[in-house]
């Protein structure tokens, strides 16, 4: 993201807190002052104490629900009042005084060894509850405040960061993880189409949270809303305001094979009547705290049915997407030498480019600046760059045996097929860094879906056309 969107989110981020700070605030009111004061920011001193007995306030659940909420609020109010520091400070007293009783876990086991009948039915809930951290209890209190959730989502997405390298810390954001798993199920979810007449608030969240190519304002805002574009969205109806992920589609005639034009404001607006194919040239997820909790390929299916619905005409639909792993991967594979990696014509077309430009070989090649620039060198490189993308996405593997491309995994698992590599498809600054300016389509055959996402996710095995099995012949 550039300094400008980031600087963007940053305030998003302090007006959301903003707005918690003032949604609480009354439903608070009755339980104010219930640690003595408001807290210091950096949350030292006695301050940890007086917050631990505030959090045991709200698991002892005293009084009606109305007394519940107040008593949350005036935690969150807490949390939402304190710096960096103080909110770790906060998230660690949760994680470490807030655990599962390990003692108690313990008694449970050994009561239910031997256990049998309605004795054994008691001891197996018992452990049960045992087993639950009262942490998750108390987080559980926040689902019921305005924008509560979306609360909890950005604590998640702090604590992802602070956890990494700590146990402690990771217990908790696990628990918070299962948590809004079961509230974000697909089935609470809402697919809406998002077009220029959404609320500026809205269309101001899409230009921050657009991951693949970025929103340049306004007017490359409005461009991707045309009559010629959808745009989808899932959200929450607990998070009304706030997409959790998106879609940028446009209507073709024909399969895109470079986002340049689709990404050109000047372009003369398409007839959406007369397409005969859906493009899906950007997904976004929108909710760091979101993460690992999967509803994109949901998203994909949704959409292809509202589309079919709307536009009976159209025949195809794929997507044009980046190879975001490709360029660190051969890298990685050309920083321990060339040898193997190029056959003898795409070395010998490579050295003997004008200028000496590639005497030193394909890796010195791709770090000089403006190499895109050159025919001569873009005539060079094209057939062994695509030969080695088609075999990063259809040999290169992880450990558990799935695409090594982010990408090339979501779509394969969604049950698309590697369709087409493009070259020079994306010559913007990211599209060279990561891919070498390669895109690809992803091909979703409405009647092929089910059995390419069987034999993908089964045996981890990838469809593709004879185009991108040719080229790792």
């Amino acid at each position: 993201m550039s300094d400008r969107g980031t600087s963007f989110l940053d305030t998003m981020f302090d007006r959301t807190l903003s707005n918690l700070r003032s949604a609480w605030r009354d439903v608070a009111e009755s339980a104010r002052n219930a640690i003595g004061g408001p807290v210091r920011p950096e949350l030292s001193g006695d301050d940890a104490e007086r917050l631990r007995e505030q959090m045991r306030n709200c698991l002892e659940g005293r009084g009606g629900e109305v007394s519940a909420r107040a008593r949350a609020a005036d935690l969150g109010h807490t949390y939402l009042a304190l710096n960096a520091t103080g909110r770790e400070r906060f998230l660690r007293l949760l994680a470490e005084g807030f655990d599962v009783d390990r003692a108690a876990v313990d008694a449970s086991c050994a009561r239910l060894i031997g256990a049998t009948g309605g004795e054994r039915l008691r001891a197996e809930r018992a452990l049960r509850r045992a087993l639950e951290a009262p942490r998750v209890k108390l987080l559980t209190q926040f689902n019921g405040l305005p924008d509560g959730v979306k609360f909890l989502v950005d604590m998640r997405a702090e604590l992802m960061a602070l956890s990494r390298d700590d146990a402690v810390l990771a217990g908790l954001e696990q628990d918070l993880k299962a948590l809004l798993a079961q509230w974000f199920d697909i089935g609470f979810l809402e697919l809406r189409r998002i077009t220029w007449e959404a609320p500026a608030a809205l269309l101001e969240k899409l230009i921050v949270y657009e991951a693949v190519h970025e929103i340049r304002g306004w007017t490359d805002l409005k461009n991707r809303l045309e009559a010629d574009r959808r745009c989808f969205a899932f959200f929450h109806p607990r998070m009304p305001d706030e997409p959790l992920i998106f879609v940028e589609v446009a209507l073709t005639r024909g399969i895109s094979d470079s986002i340049h034009p689709l990404l050109d404001e000047s372009a003369p607006i398409g007839d959406p009547a007369g397409a005969d194919t859906a493009i899906f040239y950007s997904i976004s997820n929108c909710q760091k705290g979101l993460a690992g909790i999967s509803f994109g390929n949901f998203l994909i299916k949704r959409v292809v049915d509202n589309l079919a619905a709307e536009l009976p005409r159209l025949k195809a639909f794929s997507t044009l997407s980046p190879t975001p792993g490709f360029r660190s991967w051969l890298d990685e594979l050309l920083a321990t030498g060339e040898e193997g990696v190029l056959n003898v014509a795409e070395q010998r077309a490579i050295n003997t480019l004008p200028d000496g430009l590639g005497a030193s070989g394909l890796r010195e090649v791709l770090v000089s600046p403006g190499w895109h620039e050159s025919a001569p060198v873009m005539r060079a490189l094209r057939a062994p760059l695509l030969r080695l993308c088609a075999r990063y996405l259809m040999l290169e593997k992880t450990s558990a045996g799935r695409a090594r491309d982010p990408v090339a995994h979501f779509h394969l698992s969604n049950g698309a097929r590697l369709e087409r590599l493009n070259w020079a498809a994306d010559l913007s600054p990211k599209g060279l860094q990561q891919s070498a300016g390669i895109m690809i389509n992803y091909l979703y055959r409405l009647s092929d879906i089910e059995t390419n996402h069987e034999a993908y996710t089964a045996e981890g095995m990838i469809a593709a056309s004879t185009q991108i099995r040719t080229l790792i012949r």
